[in-house]
């Protein structure tokens, strides 16, 4: 079994005497795998129902003949111009009613009727033609779905939201009553009377908001899913997938992870940040955590810089190839690239490819072609797994949508949040799992749950059961402050769970830095913008805070219930005190964190140990076995900047 390697393969963008040479460059770079036509829609069908498929036809022949497989897209993210003047109520309409113009990339309205009746004639077509040809390898539907039309506010999406809606609560009360339509008189006598969230004087419901988010989301999944439909129809037993973005706020992605065969990933780490390697790991985590199990495959990244960034910084030497093995720690069985060739036209031409404009003799070329002759030599670890870890991050969508609404009690990033949880464990050389609100958790010694904001009595008696069957819980405010139809929780914040952790939340308390508040005992920390006034109703107190409102109050609580443990930290503390509490838990739990140099990261697939250096200087590190990469014995090797090994054995 071969790893992927390989990029997206736009022949179109050049003469026909260019693709020659491409075939050679991929055997020479060790390419398996190219992604073909993910923008090529007009290409294909140049005038309405009036298909060319000729030079497609000779692509794939060069491919086959050259033993590399085919990644086909559906190219059905971004409409011809022939499609918007013929039918331009496809395009996109924001919230202020503001009609958006084609010229870009997935402009259209992914509600619209139209569009998906023209785009499956196109799958269908392309299914026809290609599906058994015996190159193709995988679909790939659409192309990052949600990336540039999130969302639409026009009529036909509209309407599309009323069917939404009427699916979900059946009658008009029955969503009067959990929108609590009764606040600002916006009880609605008809499904009829609703619309999407659009611009408004002042807070829109927040029910609504959360509707409209779920329904946007599930939008785009339907898109996928009728693609899906018609490639297993008619090009039965190829797999299929879509390129998700990492912890990605339009869409659920554990709502769309059973509907990919196995789930690929776009990830653009800032090289111009030095911390961003962390960024990567926990994109890398998610993914794997989405289909536990299955290999999955980094889709795209950039060999150097992007095109996107108010500053692009080009990726130093060698830290594609850490990157690049960072995924395969972590799961991946396939290294792709946007793009094959680097593109002299259009809005991504400064965008970085395995072949740069400067050519063949560049630095980038050559880290491209050594590896992949590298990865020839690990095909013993594709199709392996990870393994599951011993402690787990929850990541809620739901949480997310709601918390970052207007009228909440503050301004957080629940992104950046949940990020920081997960880059305090790295610190402490502790790798992770995600888990969804509706995971199973028993496999896991330590569950993480921050910022838990949106939290149903399903949610939280699942997290009860999971501390009274042995597990350790530790919950970080803002937490279960809301059920799922965004009302404050029954029985005070945190429901039925606050019973569970020993605790009663009387009060939210954040803060702003004229009156700053900080956490004492077993954790010294400052906190950055959250306290509670909480008092204990069984929890033991392991820090108290000082400053504010809060001063002297629980900050920190710990409750064994039955066979488990309930942890609840009332604040957000820095990021040494975030790591302090973690090391109180995770002791706690019996599990040890490591001491690793700060820049680098450990993590075993199957057999094998990867120790990747990050930083910017050599470091020692403490490990021994033969290195799969050199095939030397190695015992405390030094790793320069952006340096990889791979061990097995002693």
């Amino acid at each position: 079994m071969r790893f992927w390697y390989g990029a997206d393969y736009n022949p179109e963008q050049w003469p026909e005497d260019v693709w020659a040479e491409d075939i050679r460059l991929m055997q020479e770079a060790g390419v398996t795998v190219a992604t073909v036509g993910v923008f090529s829609w007009a290409q294909l069908e140049p005038e309405e129902g009036r298909f060319e498929f000729g030079w497609l036809d000779r692509v794939f022949e060069l491919l086959h003949r050259a033993g590399i497989r085919v990644d086909l897209a559906t190219a059905t993210a971004s409409p011809p111009p022939w499609l918007t003047s013929a039918y331009p109520e496809v395009l996109l309409t924001d919230e202020w009613g503001h009609v958006l113009s084609p010229g870009s990339r997935q402009h259209f309205n992914p509600s619209s009727s139209t569009y998906r009746r023209l785009s499956l004639r196109l799958v269908r077509a392309l299914a026809e033609r290609y599906g058994r040809h015996p190159a193709l390898i995988t679909w790939h539907i659409g192309n990052e779905f949600g990336n540039d039309n999130p969302r639409d506010f026009g009529d036909e999406s509209a309407a599309a939201f009323r069917h939404w809606l009427q699916r979900k609560y059946a009658t008009i009360d029955e969503l009067n009553r959990r929108w609590g339509t009764e606040f600002w008189s916006q009880r609605y006598s008809a499904f009829e009377e609703i619309l999407p969230p659009r611009a408004a004087p002042t807070f829109r419901n927040p029910a609504q908001l959360l509707d409209f988010d779920r329904f946007a989301s599930d939008v785009l999944l339907e898109n996928h899913r009728a693609e899906a439909e018609v490639l297993r129809a008619h090009s039965p037993g190829i797999p299929i997938t879509t390129n998700f973005m990492g912890m990605f706020k339009p869409a659920d992605y554990w709502s769309w992870a059973d509907d990919v065969d196995f789930v690929s990933d776009d990830a653009y780490p800032d090289p111009a940040d030095p911390g961003s390697w962390k960024d990567a790991a926990l994109q890398r985590d998610l993914m794997r955590s989405l289909k536990p199990g299955t290999p999955w495959v980094l889709m795209e990244q950039a060999t150097g810089a992007v095109n996107w960034r108010a500053l692009n910084a080009p990726k130093r030497p060698d830290q594609m190839r850490a990157l690049s093995y960072q995924a395969i720690a972590r799961g991946a069985d396939g290294i792709m690239f946007f793009q094959w060739r680097q593109s002299q036209r259009g809005g991504e031409k400064f965008h970085s490819g395995m072949v740069p404009h400067a050519g063949t003799d560049t630095r980038i070329w050559r880290e491209v072609v050594q590896l992949g002759g590298e990865l020839k030599r690990l095909e013993q670890l594709a199709g392996s797994s990870v393994g599951r870890q011993a402690v787990a991050i929850v990541a809620d969508w739901d949480s997310w949508w709601s918390l970052e609404q207007e009228a909440t009690p503050a301004r957080i990033d629940y992104k950046a949040r949940v990020s920081a949880w997960h880059h305090a464990l790295l610190d402490l050389g502790v790798n992770t799992d995600f888990v969804g609100r509706d995971s199973d958790l028993s496999p896991y010694r330590v569950v993480i749950a921050p910022a838990l904001f949106v939290a149903s009595q399903s949610t939280l008696e699942a997290l009860d059961r999971y501390v009274r069957a042995g597990g350790t819980l530790l919950v970080a405010a803002p937490a279960g402050l809301t059920d799922e139809d965004a009302a404050l929780s029954d029985g005070g914040f945190l429901g039925s769970l606050a019973g569970t952790l020993g605790i009663r939340i009387e009060e939210l308390a954040p803060h702003g830095p004229h009156d700053p508040v900080s956490l004492s005992g077993a954790v010294e920390a400052t906190t950055l913008a959250w306290s509670e006034v909480v008092h204990a109703r069984g929890a033991d107190v392991i820090a108290v805070f000082e400053g504010g409102i809060v001063d002297g109050g629980p900050a920190l609580t710990r409750r064994a219930v039955d066979g488990g443990v309930g942890w609840y930290l009332a604040a957000d503390p820095d990021v040494a005190g975030m790591r302090d509490v973690l090391r109180l838990v995770l002791e706690d739990s019996g599990i040890a964190p490591a001491t690793l140099p700060a820049s680098v990261e450990l993590v075993r697939r199957a057999d094998a140990t990867f120790v990747i250096n990050h930083g910017s200087t050599p470091v020692t590190v403490d490990v021994a076995g033969t290195d799969l990469l050199s095939g030397q014995r190695l015992e405390s090797p030094t790793l320069e900047p952006f340096g990889v090994v791979i061990v097995t054995g002693d």
